[in-house]
């Protein structure tokens, strides 16, 4: 076997993956069960096994320490500072998407004691460049499901609330953030990710790009421009409310 002759980084990888929970926009964690970091959130990811693909990787390791599995995601960059892991130089592909939560069934696993749902806005900032999180006190976490799909003891918050991420995640969510605002700036391009369910309404639809671009849109304008573009077609159903009913729509193609 041919063996290298000077020393190599370790490859990890990484998914960042968005939502919506009522109005906030929310990424989804895992609370680290092992060192490094043990006890604190992070984003799903672990090593790459030997002759396993990068796409392979980030789908097996999202499955086994989230449960979630057959989920459309997209490559985001490669973070390799060299004192981004404690453990030794490991350079991280990053990959991201958005799903609907409410149809993600979560289940901890592997080396995630917790999965959770958390507001984008409980974070804490990134850290300077060069530095490390330090081991923090347990965080408060939402929709929190422990190891076997069972109701996970709620942990306590950090100061102001704030969760303090391991390693670099929150400069790869900062990141990936950018990226989503960016594929949703114009209304007509067709979004490669799973913003609302099936069939839903404009209101809901327009909730999600509002929210992720963090500015109001004009109701008229937005409808307009996505019929206009024909991503977008009426479905049969209906959904009845107080009012009268809401009309459905759905996404163009067999793909939706």
């Amino acid at each position: 076997m041919y063996r290298y002759e000077y020393p190599r980084p370790a490859v990890t990888v990484d998914v960042v993956i968005f939502s919506m929970r009522a109005d906030d926009l929310v990424v989804l964690l895992v609370k680290r069960k092992l060192a490094p970091y043990k006890g604190q959130w992070a984003l799903p990811g672990g090593f790459v096994n030997p002759n396993e693909s990068l796409d392979r990787a980030c789908a097996r390791e999202l499955e086994e320490e989230t449960g979630l599995s057959n989920v459309r995601f997209q490559q985001l960059g490669a973070f390799g500072d060299p004192g981004r892991d404690p453990r030794g130089h490991t350079i991280s592909v990053a990959f991201f998407t958005f799903i609907v939560a409410e149809s993600a069934i979560l289940r901890a696993g592997d080396d995630a004691a917790e999965v959770a749902w958390h507001p984008l806005a409980n974070l804490a900032k990134e850290l300077p460049t060069g530095t490390h999180p330090a081991p923090v006190r347990r965080t408060k976490a939402r929709a929190v499901v422990g190891k076997g799909g069972k109701p996970a003891r709620p942990s306590r918050a950090t100061k102001k609330g704030t969760i303090d991420l391991a390693f670099d995640h929150r400069r790869i969510i900062d990141m990936a953030q950018m990226c989503l605002v960016e594929r949703l700036r114009d209304p007509t391009r067709a979004a490669s990710f799973d913003l609302v369910p099936s069939h839903f309404t404009m209101s809901e639809l327009q909730r999600v790009y509002e929210v992720v671009l963090q500015h109001p849109l004009d109701k008229r304008n937005f409808r307009a421009k996505l019929l206009a573009a024909h991503l977008i077609e009426p479905a049969s159903a209906s959904r009845r409310g107080p009012h009268r009913p809401a009309q459905l729509y759905r996404w163009k193609g067999a793909a939706r």
